[in-house]
């Protein structure tokens, strides 16, 4: 631009000049020419002054050309420039739409990312409510059978001189494996309503009953008991108990009792759950 500038004003300062020494010119001569010679040098004066003019005029021709030349250029770079800032703002404008149109984008994406989020949420807790109605339906079905000796000899388990744990080995059903043929002990698996009936058999003796008590997490609850001095006898007993989860129950042989077992299982221990709570 300055450049342009000054191309611009070289010409006008050209012109001015021009008519500046004219004017010097014709007032230095006007003042050196002697008073005498006045009436010759009027004579020559007007065919120098028109020569001057002439000269002067078609400079003045020569630098309105030249400028009307650098006002053309001007006025071709100002459309230039004019056409050039229009496609700028354009493409500002463009660029500005796309970053709205981005910042949109960025907000539905992180909303999605959201809804995805709560979804996968929903999904976890939908996938560990199944599992928990597949664990509460398998627990549902509890019940176990069992009787006192895994062979099918017959024997005597006692007498002893404190309360035994019975331990029922030979297992006919165990659904739900909540009773163990090692231990002897059922544990709740679920809280609810269970029942349990179990029956001791033994011969007659003089000395040694019969008798075994169901116990729930060391509380004695029922006895089963029978004493005679001969041939054979049995007893039985059952309850029903509301036991919470890892509740044990099992059965005890009595102090200085006996009991007695053949391949006819004449002693069994067995439970079920009646429904949950």
């Amino acid at each position: 631009m300055l450049r342009t500038k000054m191309a611009m004003f070289f010409p006008l300062f050209l012109l001015i000049c021009c008519v500046s020494s004219t004017q010097l010119q014709t007032e230095s001569d006007s003042n050196i020419i002697p008073h005498l010679q006045q009436t010759e040098s009027t004579e020559q004066e007007p065919a120098n002054t028109s020569e001057n003019q002439q000269t002067c005029t078609s400079d003045i021709h020569a630098v309105l050309r030249e400028m009307s030349a650098l006002l053309g250029g001007l006025k071709v770079e100002v459309t230039y420039l004019q056409t050039e800032n229009k496609a700028l703002a354009a493409k500002v404008r463009e660029l500005e739409l796309q970053k709205t149109e981005l910042d949109e984008l960025k907000e539905q994406y992180q909303g999605q990312e959201g809804e995805l989020i709560n979804l996968k949420d929903r999904t976890k807790i939908t996938e560990n409510d199944v599992e928990a109605l597949k664990r509460a339906e398998e627990v549902k079905q509890v019940a176990f059978s069992a009787s006192l000796l895994d062979s099918d000899m017959d024997g005597y388990i006692g007498p002893f001189n404190t309360l035994t744990t019975l331990v029922f080995r030979r297992v006919v059903t165990n659904i739900g494996n909540a009773y163990s043929p090692h231990t002897g002990f059922f544990i709740a698996p679920v809280r609810g309503a269970y029942h349990f009936e179990f029956y001791i058999g033994a011969y007659g003796h003089t000395s040694y009953p019969s008798g075994a008590v169901l116990v729930r997490n060391g509380e004695h609850v029922f006895i089963a008991y029978e004493h005679q001095p001969s041939h054979y006898g049995s007893s039985s007993n059952g309850a029903t108990l509301l036991l919470e989860v890892g509740d044990v129950v099992f059965l005890r042989l009595w102090t200085n009792s006996r009991i007695f077992d053949s391949e006819n299982h004449h002693s069994t221990f067995s439970g079920h759950l009646l429904f949950a709570m």
